[in-house]
């Protein structure tokens, strides 16, 4: 595996990981938002990942089978959460229902701020993994000048 293809890996990562934080704050900014175009209460979405394809190195593995790498991760979607909303009674809001009930998204904010934690920690080791392979690199030049 070269250097380039460690900072393509991680690079990937970072870019999916940028994605999930961006669904978050979404999610977050729309924990009231009642009345979508699409009709009803805003619905939680969440990021979907898939590995990229892998790419045969045509190397021999200790356990003697063929190894491969992976190019990274992609986002393979972003799915909307079916589960229901809490509903509270508010005859008054103008998005109540025939009985006052008002039906909120189905965002917790708690969920929401872990979501956010892990993203970030995944985000931050993957700026370490390209930060070691910068230092390799560097090494690997000096190495090169003696």
């Amino acid at each position: 595996m070269s250097f380039r293809t460690g900072f393509r890996i991680s690079g990937s990562a970072l870019t999916a990981e940028r994605v999930r934080m961006d669904v978050i704050a979404n999610n977050i900014a729309n924990v009231n938002t009642t009345r979508t175009p699409q009709g009803g209460p805003y619905r939680r979405q969440q990021v979907v990942f898939a590995p990229q394809t892998a790419v045969p190195m045509f190397q021999i593995s200790s356990s003697g089978g063929r190894l491969d790498t992976g190019r990274g991760v992609r986002v393979l979607a972003i799915v909307e959460n079916n589960a229901p909303g809490l509903t509270a009674y508010e005859p008054d809001h103008p998005d109540a229902d025939a009985n006052g009930y008002v039906t909120y998204p189905n965002v917790d904010v708690n969920t929401e701020l872990v979501d956010m934690l892990a993203a970030r920690r995944a985000y931050e080791a993957n700026v370490v993994v390209i930060n070691a392979a910068k230092a390799m690199a560097m090494q690997a030049l000096e190495i090169g000048r003696v």
